[in-house]
């Protein structure tokens, strides 16, 4: 009874490794290569776009159930992790331009998916999700959890985020703003904090899971390590490597979803995808021309921090030129936050 049981399990473990191990494996070489030619998140878009094109070329690509959840828990408290006391601080300095951003956020989030739907053919769930212009991983996790047209969703979105980081710093360089301002390092998270985060954030996770709250772990894990880190209890950052790893498994589990997606369909989310970052750049840039008038700061700093790309993205372009990134990065976590509460809240009333 004990050989015919082991028997009857072994196939299934010997299948998981025997998909799981070649999906990582192209995965870090699709971080590898990005990172040579400099594309933007590489160790997220190299993964998704290599095992993506492998899928569909009928390659078997799997990222078990237990390592994804663990993946979402580590991106989670990364995410949680930018709300910083200084961020909070900064937040609360500029309430016109986050009231600004705020709408800004439901006219891009309903204008967008309407052209989704009606111009590109998606269904309500896949077009607001493709629609929302929030953290990369963020909206991919959300995805991956729903169950909805994962491959549309994640082309939309990277199509977004490249457009954005190769066009912003050219708008920019165009104006020829510089600046001189600096974020706080917290350095790097200590041991005790770190376990602390991530039990809150096991739990939480564990909690909304009760109430049915889609992508429980990350959400959980979000707001677990935004607490944690916004009242200082847990500061300092996540290690590289680790937020590195999850980040390429995710970019791997993004490309498992690609089975079925023919040229036709790769081609039509890339469109969407462009379509849908010129709407986005639009109606930002609107916002932050109003909130640069009415509060007296200039036009460039306002589109990083309006920008609908990705907050470390963002941030990351704010810090380089020195254009006030305690600001840009204060509304990229604030968009981020909004969006947590309010795509959830609109997820549940399509299914309602």
């Amino acid at each position: 009874m004990k050989i015919a049981k082991a028997h009857r399990v072994r196939p299934t473990a010997q299948r998981i490794v025997k998909e799981t191990l070649p999906t990582l494996a192209l995965g870090a070489a699709g971080a590898g290569l990005f990172w040579l030619i400099g594309f933007p998140a590489y160790m997220l878009t190299g993964p998704a776009a290599a095992v993506s094109v492998a899928t569909m070329l009928g390659l078997k690509s799997l990222i078990p159930l237990p390592l994804r959840n663990v993946v979402f828990v580590v991106i989670g408290v990364s995410i949680g992790s930018t709300v910083t006391p200084e961020v909070i601080e900064t937040a609360l300095t500029w309430p016109i331009s986050l009231a600004i951003l705020a709408v800004t956020l439901v006219v891009l989030i309903f204008s967008l998916r309407a052209i989704l739907m009606r111009g590109f053919g998606y269904d309500v769930m896949t077009a607001t999700l493709a629609a929302t212009p929030g953290h990369l991983s963020y909206v991919l996790g959300l995805s991956t959890s729903m169950g909805v047209d994962v491959a549309r969703v994640a082309l939309v979105q990277a199509t977004r985020v490249l457009l954005l980081t190769l066009c912003v710093p050219l708008l920019i360089s165009l104006w020829g703003m510089t600046g001189t301002a600096y974020v706080v390092d917290h350095g790097a998270i200590s041991l005790l904090a770190a376990a602390v985060v991530f039990a809150a954030a096991l739990a939480l996770g564990l909690i909304f899971k009760r109430f049915s709250i889609p992508a429980p772990l990350l959400l959980g894990a979000m707001a677990a390590s935004a607490i944690g880190h916004g009242a200082n209890l847990t500061p300092g950052n996540l290690p590289i490597w680790l937020t590195s790893l999850a980040f390429m498994v995710m970019g791997c589990l993004i490309g498992t979803r690609f089975r079925g997606l023919n040229r036709k369909g790769l081609l039509g989310a890339l469109a969407a995808g462009a379509v849908g970052t010129l709407v986005s750049c639009a109606v930002a840039a609107i916002g932050a021309v109003i909130a640069a008038r009415l509060i007296g700061l200039p036009p460039s700093v306002l589109l990083l921090a309006f920008a609908p790309g990705g907050v470390e993205i963002m941030a990351a372009l704010a810090v380089s030129t020195g254009l006030e990134p305690a600001l840009v990065a204060a509304h990229h976590v604030v968009r981020l936050l909004i969006l947590s509460v309010a795509v959830p809240l609109l997820i549940v009333r399509i299914k309602a």
